[in-house]
């Protein structure tokens, strides 16, 4: 059974930090793609692609609206992979998931094969 599990989310004020963290079992993690997505509040349908890095790291790649403020790294070796957010705005708000693909990193949710549960962040004054 491959299990994604989110840890890390929580409450934070305007231009305060996060780490959350996305620890995979139940599969050759070192060979998936992993992403980050997230879903806001009244956007139920809607998950949008937050950054995402290949098998080895060594690309990555992010959505605008996060560039510059949140990191994408993994290790391998722990199954792990982390998203660091800094400078989080109140439209950072939203349930983060963590994902897996064997094939390229994408920002379309249906390319993925796995999926955490999510983790809450709200970034609030």
């Amino acid at each position: 059974q491959v299990l994604l599990v989110e840890s890390g989310g929580g409450s934070v004020q305007p231009g305060g930090s996060l780490r959350l963290s996305c620890t995979g079992s139940g599969l050759a993690f070192s060979t998936y793609a992993m992403a980050w997505f997230r879903q806001a509040p009244g956007k139920e349908r809607e998950r949008e692609f937050v950054a995402g890095l290949t098998w080895s790291g060594d690309s990555k790649y992010y959505a605008d609206s996060v560039r510059d403020r949140f990191t994408i790294s993994r290790n391998n070796l722990k199954n792990t992979v982390y998203l660091q957010m800094d400078t989080l705005e109140l439209e950072d708000t939203a349930v983060y998931y963590c994902a897996a693909t064997l094939s390229v990193v994408s920002t379309t949710p249906s390319s993925y094969e796995y999926w955490g549960q999510g983790t809450q962040v709200t970034v609030s004054s």
